[in-house]
Formats: C-alpha cells, structure tokens, sequence
C-alpha cells in the first residue's frame, strides 16, 4: 500500500477526512517554502501538495500563476524542488505529492523523474495536461516504483470517462469542484454534492475535492461527502501577502490551524 493510501486509510479509521494544503515551490523562495512545509505539517496538513512553478499553468486561476512568476523569475525549477524535498524528507512525516504539467516533467526525464522521487521520497504525481488516455507510459514507469499518479475528474467529465480515470487514478481521485481555474470563491458551486455523490457510486478510491475551497465553512460542508479537502488559492494568498518568512508562516499556520479543526 502506497504512503498515500496508508493516510487515507488510518484516517478513515479515525473517522477524518484528510486536509491536503497547496503551496507553490519557490515561491517567494525556496527556504521560505521549506519553513512553510513544517508548519504546514505541525498545524494539521495530512498530505502536501507542492506546485512546481510553470510559465503557462493552464488549470491555474491569477493567484497561483501569479506564484508560479515568482519562482520562476528566482530561478527556481524542478530540480532545485526534488533536492529541497531531499533535504526535508526525514524530517516531515506526511506524503508529498508534486502537481506539475507535463513539459517539466518530460524534459527532466520521465525514467529519471521516478527513479529520483522514489529515492527521495516523492509519493504521487498530479499532472493536469497529461489525459488518462495518454497516460499509460507514465502510469507504468511509477507504478514500477510505487508512485502514485492522482488524475483530476471534473464537472463536465462524462461518466464514462469518470469510470475510466477513477480505475487508472492511484493514490486518491482528485475531484475539481467548479468548471473553470484554481482560486479561492466564497461559495461553492451548486450541484457539487450530488456530483461527489455520483463519483462514490462508481469507485471506492479516496475522493479529493480542490478549487475554489478558501474556508472551514467549506470544508465543514464538504467533509460528509469527501475522503479529502485541497485549499491552496487562500493559502497562497497569504504568502503573497506576508511582510516575511515569519509572517507567512505565522499566517499559514493559523489558516491551516483552523482547517484542520474544521475536519
């Protein structure tokens, strides 16, 4: 059973959903997002989901594409991320899951890329632009070294499709709420509940839900529904608006803090 798997499991044990907060490498810079990590896990984080900076985030909303130009311009890249997730690994507990497009990736190596996270400690890929029906290369070279992929299904996926990302997806099937890009709302999407009711009909895999998830409200409304909750627009916010590393992380702990007793 993978890292991933294994939370949600003793999780569901416990009766709690799995709270699964995003930042973006790099941003402002790496040290920042290292202190952040540790936070984020000590105020109640069940798995990380760490955002590889890309100069065309195409699922992504301004505040998360305006992070991903911030580490960019600082140089950072993804092998600069995986040696940071080197250094932290043995001092942070929960799974780590990179959410990349596909170019990175490729560039890097796709034999390369899994050997390396295997070694390091990577747990799980989310790869927006990479199509469960395009998959299959990338599917068998982590599968062999026991990294999960996590597909995204959303709104407008036709059931059939659903069923068929559902049976491929490893790890958790993340569930975007709301047809259009990442950031935080104030409400929630009409319709959403009926729609994760419709997904756990066809599949007994952990169920995430992201986009568009900035409150507890949220994830008080969510948690009956949902095996986990992805925040990242409202985090993110928080470290574009912090006067320091101090700050960002006094912030992002006290927003995290606050998410999890929601669960």
């Amino acid at each position: 059973m993978s890292h991933i798997r294994a939370v949600f499991k003793t999780l569901k044990r416990k009766g709690r959903r799995a709270l699964i907060p995003f930042i973006t490498a790099g941003d402002p810079d790496l040290e920042t997002t290292k202190q952040l990590i540790f936070s984020i896990e000590k105020s109640g984080g069940d798995i990380l989901e760490l955002g590889v900076p890309f100069s065309d985030p195409l699922a992504d909303g301004p505040t998360i594409q305006a992070s991903s130009q911030r580490a960019l311009k600082n140089g950072v890249n993804l092998e600069k991320i995986l040696a940071l997730v080197e250094e932290i690994r043995p001092k942070v507990k929960m799974p780590i899951v990179l959410m990349s497009y596909y170019n990175p990736l490729f560039r890097f190596g796709l034999e390369r890329l899994a050997d390396y996270s295997r070694e390091i400690g990577v747990d799980g890929f989310i790869i927006p632009d990479l199509p469960v029906e395009e998959g299959d290369n990338w599917l068998r070279i982590a599968k062999s070294r026991g990294i999960d992929t996590i597909f995204l299904v959303a709104p407008t996926t036709s059931s059939s499709r659903a069923y068929k990302i559902a049976r491929k997806s490893t790890g958790f099937i993340y569930y975007v709420s709301l047809t259009g890009v990442t950031g935080a709302r104030e409400r929630l999407p009409e319709g959403l509940i009926e729609s994760l009711t419709r997904l756990r009909k066809i599949t007994k895999k952990p169920i995430a839900v992201g986009f568009g998830i900035s409150s507890p409200e949220h994830i008080k409304m969510l948690t009956p529904y949902a095996d986990g909750l992805i925040v990242g627009s409202a985090i993110v916010r928080l470290i574009e608006r912090a006067k320091d590393l101090e700050d960002a992380c006094t912030k992002v702990s006290r927003f995290v803090s606050s998410l999890a007793d929601a669960l």
